[in-house]
């Protein structure tokens, strides 16, 4: 992908500085917003291919930003940057949309590592190659070919996460997959950026979105002590 559109969204001079700095040197058009307010107006204006998101801003926090985004169905990839000790922080912006996260303090060539995985998880596996199946259980209607998903003839949308590991659960029906395995359905060869957790978040976020009763779901199983299954 050529000009590879990057947006950060940090209030943090020195913070913003560097991550624009490294970002510009590896080759990325990298745009810049110090608060929840600019972030809107940038998405609308430069239609960033990816969102570098802090959660505390000084207007509104990054969950708010994560949430209208998802709302307004902006589905590009969003990377969160969270505190050391914040945990429940991390698990709030993978449910409401966001696709990952980093820890501070962190080292830029692992932001870049991240980055990158997201860009190609999203746009590079994604642009081509598919089978173009339709799937259709209980109300559900999937086209993998379109990456249209509707529940009730009303759209879904998932993220791109979202979307990858519910596309290898449905393609692969009756099959256990470990964590592990799909933390690397995500990450390939990267899969040291990813945590046994966030695969539970997900998970968690496509029973919400597409099963009756998330907490009893019929199609997305938990197998407990290996990881999970789409059962038809």
């Amino acid at each position: 992908m050529k000009a590879v559109r990057i947006l950060i969204v940090e209030d943090d001079p020195a913070i913003l500085s560097g991550i624009e700095y490294y970002l510009k040197s590896e080759g990325f058009e990298v745009y810049c917003a110090e608060s929840g307010e600019k972030a809107f107006r940038m998405v609308e204006e430069k239609d960033p291919h990816l969102l570098i998101l802090d959660v505390r801003l000084p207007d509104v926090s990054g969950f708010d930003i994560c949430r209208k985004l998802r709302s307004a169905s902006r589905t590009f990839p969003i990377l969160m940057l969270t505190a050391l000790d914040e945990e429940a922080d991390r698990v709030l912006g993978l449910e409401l949309g966001a696709d990952d996260y980093v820890v501070k303090p962190y080292k830029l060539r692992e932001v870049v590592a991240r980055i990158r995985a997201l860009l190609r998880r999203t746009y590079g596996e994604f642009s081509g190659g598919r089978d173009g199946r339709q799937f259709l259980f209980g109300d559900i209607r999937a086209d993998l070919d379109t990456m249209a998903v509707q529940k009730s003839e009303k759209q879904v949308l998932l993220t791109p996460a979202e979307f990858k590991l519910f596309q290898k659960l449905l393609t692969n029906p009756g099959r256990v997959f470990y964590r592990e395995e799909l933390i690397k359905v995500l990450y390939n060869d990267e899969s040291w950026v990813c945590d046994k957790r966030t695969i539970d978040v997900h998970i968690l976020h496509i029973r919400e979105k597409l099963e009756e009763n998330p907490q009893k779901p019929r199609w997305f199983l938990t197998v407990h002590g290996f990881g999970y299954k789409f059962e038809q």
